[in-house]
């Protein structure tokens, strides 16, 4: 789950400002989910699992939150700072452990789409379309760079998903 996670963040990171925001999203819902684990009467309550100790995720999950805010001053476009692969496999391998901890892995097909959209994008145009039936479905994999192609500016396309995202962490 965590490797699976970390690699889907690292691929939905090719745009200034892309990755970050549905980063932000997804783990502040994290966050609520370990807020509301680790009280007794709240989950109690919602008809949740009550997990002690859990609520040490919740803090570390809104400590990154206001980091991935930090960080979008610096990296909106155009970026002056970078994420790279170093700070998108760290962000995508604490969105996993966040996962694990809370025990809510599958919640992460929900609210992380579009870091699913993006992986599966890559799998759909390697592995069924470039070996299987030798061609292409995309322009270009992932699927942000699709649009790029496509002739969409890089604001509108990250501005979109990021409404996604925020859509897909309210459901």
């Amino acid at each position: 789950t965590v490797v699976a996670i970390a690699n889907s963040v690292n691929i939905a990171d090719g745009i200034d400002g892309l990755a970050v925001v549905p980063v932000a999203f997804v783990i502040a819902v994290f966050g609520v989910f370990a807020y509301v684990a680790s009280h007794a009467e709240i989950s109690d309550f919602l008809i949740f699992p009550f997990m002690p100790g859990v609520g040490e995720v919740a803090i570390i999950c809104s400590v990154v939150f206001g980091a991935c805010l930090g960080f979008l001053w610096f990296n909106s476009y155009p970026a002056n700072v970078i994420m790279g692969d170093t700070g998108s496999m760290a962000l995508g391998g604490l969105l996993g452990t966040a996962a694990v901890l809370v025990k809510q892995e599958f919640l992460f097909l929900i609210a992380g789409d579009i870091f699913v959209g993006e992986a599966f994008s890559v799998l759909v145009q390697e592995k069924i379309g470039i070996k299987w039936l030798g061609r292409r479905f995309f322009y270009s994999a992932p699927v942000h760079h699709h649009f790029q192609m496509r002739g969409l500016a890089d604001t509108k396309i990250v501005i979109r998903f990021w409404i996604v995202a925020g859509i897909l962490a309210l459901c």
